[in-house]
């Protein structure tokens, strides 16, 4: 008995020495640049669009650009700052008229998540398509220009959500067509096109996908659209 315990004992003591290693010399991307002579580059977020974009519901730190920013804390190319122009219930009118007062400077990285209010408040489509563009036009000039910095993200599905289980099918293929006019156009344009629809549609029923509101994603949701949008974010922010 006395060596199995030693035995055991030493197992232990071995699991908890490497466990130890792994956590000290775990190496740090950042340090790693510096001791190799490689800018650490700083950027600045501007995030555009209406409640999904401020957050309904969660704290800041679980807005999904926030959770962007802290998801690249840690890399050569991260986010140092983050600005929001979104407020709840926000159409494209809205935003724009946003932009225009609020006179934002010119910023590292843009993207934009819009429409989901035109499509609930039954504005006509061809508003919706207008004003897009106005909108992606004053991105790209937010974007110092450079088209290359602007990313769209999709509109989620809220029929999925309690609020909006009454007209799930209509809610849906009415946003269907908001989200293939918006990939249409960013593919034509050249900018990334990031679905994370179908993440909300598959967390249907999913205790954890919703704030407590019970109709906007939660910090967790907004987690999973991350991991969507950080390796398109990663590539944009190396070039």
């Amino acid at each position: 008995m006395k060596n199995l315990s030693l035995k055991h004992y030493l197992i232990l003591l071995c699991s908890f020495l490497a466990s130890c290693s792994m956590n000290t010399l775990e190496p740090n991307p950042i340090e790693i640049a510096l001791e190799n002579n490689i800018e650490v580059s700083e950027h600045r977020f501007l995030a555009l669009g209406d409640s999904y974009t401020i957050g309904q519901s969660v704290p800041i730190n679980e807005r999904w650009p926030n959770q962007l920013a802290e998801r690249l804390m840690n890399e050569v190319n991260k986010i140092s700052e983050v600005n929001i122009i979104a407020q709840t219930g926000w159409t494209t009118g809205n935003l724009l008229q946003a932009i225009e007062s609020e006179g934002p400077s010119t910023h590292d990285l843009v993207s934009l998540l819009i429409g989901v209010n035109n499509q609930f408040q039954n504005q006509d489509f061809g508003v919706f398509e207008s004003q897009l563009e106005e909108l992606i036009e004053k991105s790209i000039e937010l974007a110092g220009g450079n088209k290359d910095r602007v990313f769209i993200v999709s509109i989620p599905d809220y029929g999925v959500t309690p609020f909006g289980a009454n007209n799930a099918e209509t809610i849906a293929e009415e946003l269907d067509a908001y989200n293939e006019y918006l990939r249409t156009r960013s593919e034509a344009l050249g900018l990334p096109f990031i679905n994370i629809t179908e993440i909300s549609r598959m967390l249907e029923g999913d205790n954890q996908a919703l704030a407590s509101d019970g109709l906007h994603p939660s910090g967790f949701q907004y987690g999973l659209w991350v991991d969507e949008i950080l390796p398109v974010v990663r590539t944009m922010l190396s070039k």
